[in-house]
């Protein structure tokens, strides 16, 4: 018998855990940054110098999954 999770064998948790976890990880960042940057009263370059800053890293992973998507690389 196949150990499950809500219903889900380890495949299905770990495919739905990299596809809508770390979605809504990710847009949970640019809440934080965003947050970060109206607190701190940061204006509309500091806003534009912490959302690069901090979400590059964020650019790059996505990056990746399209260069993936593209060349058909699984």
């Amino acid at each position: 018998m196949e150990t499950t999770v809500f219903g889900m064998n380890e495949a299905q948790l770990t495919e739905f855990g990299m596809s809508w976890g770390l979605a809504a990880l990710m847009l949970f960042i640019v809440f934080i940054v965003g947050n970060l940057a109206w607190k701190s009263k940061a204006g509309k370059t500091g806003t534009f110098a912490l959302f690069l800053a901090l979400t590059l890293g964020l650019v790059g992973f996505l990056a990746k999954f399209a260069i993936q998507h593209y060349l058909n690389i699984q």
